[in-house]
């Protein structure tokens, strides 16, 4: 699909042909494509960075969407943002082990439901943490009981917004004393930006390939 086009009324997820796009991270076009961006946000964040992993669910509906949760508002990091299911990876754990365990532990999600496809590119958060997404196949019916002690809420976000290059919105704000540039993804209760919004925006230049 080219800059500018309207997005396509609908999507067939086809595993093989995402799980070809996801095969080499390093090859999928990111969001924030400066790695002096990353030394930059590590640098804020003391040098020091975190691994931890999100699963990033793709629900194989008639009209596809995402999974995405509103974070609880007593947690200490990230409290009340809209962000994937997800957190520190734990030693020994692979990154699609620790989304696995992480989407489980947040919204109940049977770690044996997701079809783990493949990841897309790691970001780098202005917390210091190194993020791997890894994405997956949701297929419904599913249940979801989410961890109200970290999740306020799990919704879902429809693939046909996502596909729509006009609907991400870039803006300007004063953070630490520097002008920074984010992404916003429209949405009628939540607000969607950071560094999952950043996430969106590459997962949406992943199925605009396959579309």
């Amino acid at each position: 699909m080219q800059p500018g086009s309207t997005a396509p009324t609908s999507l067939h997820l086809d595993a093989q042909a995402l799980r070809a796009r996801l095969a080499d991270p390093a090859r999928i076009p990111r969001d924030r494509a400066s790695p002096e961006d990353d030394l930059d946000r590590a640098a804020r964040a003391g040098g020091r960075t975190v691994p931890a992993a999100v699963l990033v669910p793709l629900v194989v509906r008639p009209q596809p969407t995402v999974l995405l949760t509103l974070r609880s508002a007593r947690l200490n990091s990230h409290a009340g943002q809209v962000s994937f299911p997800g957190g520190r990876m734990e030693a020994g754990e692979t990154p699609e082990e620790a989304a696995l365990r992480e989407a489980e532990e947040e919204v109940g999600l049977a770690r044996a439901l997701p079809q783990v496809l493949g990841r897309l590119p790691t970001l780098l958060t202005g917390t210091g943490y190194l993020v791997t997404p890894v994405v997956a196949l949701l297929r419904p019916p599913f249940d979801l009981r989410h961890d109200p002690g970290e999740v306020e809420e799990p919704f879902e976000y429809p693939l046909s917004s996502l596909l729509d290059p006009a609907a991400p919105e870039r803006r300007r704000q004063e953070f630490r004393g520097r002008m920074r540039e984010f992404w916003v993804w429209p949405h009628e209760r939540h607000y969607i930006w950071g560094a999952t919004a950043s996430m969106l925006v590459t997962l949406a230049g992943v199925l605009r390939d396959q579309a």
